[in-house]
């Protein structure tokens, strides 16, 4: 499988990357980013089957990033502004990287992949779909992202079968490599909010195994990551 990680520098990415270079189903794995991606230091001989893909605009694929991308038989697509980042910016710029940059990659994507060509897009836990409601919390990002998500999906099912969507709705997400001053304040809101929370290397694994083994539904909720991310991670340890 030649896998596409786009938005590979995040936190998130960094995570997926790290996985998905020593899963054998990966045979191809594309980092793409604005910058140049390191390798994972855990890749040992695996380094061979990884690329460091850049482009400079997500709006508009050069024929040179296109080629690079072509026949790839999945997308994770992980570009987006993390909410405590969206109050610092304009919301047009917010929408521009989370809502806009998500419909010009799969559009740009699916015309040269492999058939069918999986993509998952990771959204947020109160993305809301129903543009008619007002959510209480981040009420105008939650709405764009829902949009996002029922953009994806309804670009796959115009497909014909040539794209397969889903979407991964984590809620707060925690990582070893988190600062604690971070961590205590993830705690914090979580526990105020109410929003779930999952590991990074459980998300990691979950994506991994929808785009390797297909989806077992249009939405995984936070509640599944932890699932299926642990069953896969507790498999690797030998845990029981």
């Amino acid at each position: 499988m030649k896998l596409i990680i786009a938005g590979a520098t995040g936190f998130v990415a960094t995570e997926v990357l790290r996985q998905a270079i020593e899963n054998p189903a990966v045979t191809s794995l594309i980092a793409l980013a604005r910058r140049e991606t390191a390798c994972p230091e855990n890749a040992g001989e695996n380094a061979t089957k990884f690329t460091s893909v850049v482009c400079n605009d997500f709006s508009n694929y050069s024929e040179d990033v296109k080629k690079q991308l072509a026949g790839a038989n999945a997308c994770i697509w992980l570009i987006a502004v993390t909410p405590s980042k969206a109050g610092t910016m304009p919301f047009n710029e917010v929408r521009k990287i989370c809502l806009d940059y998500t419909d010009y990659g799969i559009a740009a994507m699916a015309p040269i992949a492999a058939k069918p060509f999986r993509f998952m897009y990771c959204s947020g836990v109160n993305g809301e779909r129903d543009q008619t409601k007002k959510p209480w919390l981040m009420a105008d990002m939650a709405l764009m992202r829902g949009k996002t998500e029922q953009n994806v999906l309804d670009f796959a099912a115009a497909s014909n079968g040539t794209v397969e969507a889903s979407t991964a709705k984590p809620g707060m997400i925690s990582g070893p490599d988190v600062p604690w001053t971070q961590a205590i304040a993830k705690t914090i809101i979580s526990t105020v909010v109410g929003l779930p929370r999952v590991e990074v290397s459980e998300i990691a694994a979950a994506m991994i195994t929808a785009v390797v083994g297909g989806f077992e539904k249009d939405t995984y909720l936070n509640e599944d990551l932890v699932r299926i991310g642990r069953k896969v991670l507790d498999n690797e340890t030998g845990s029981v």
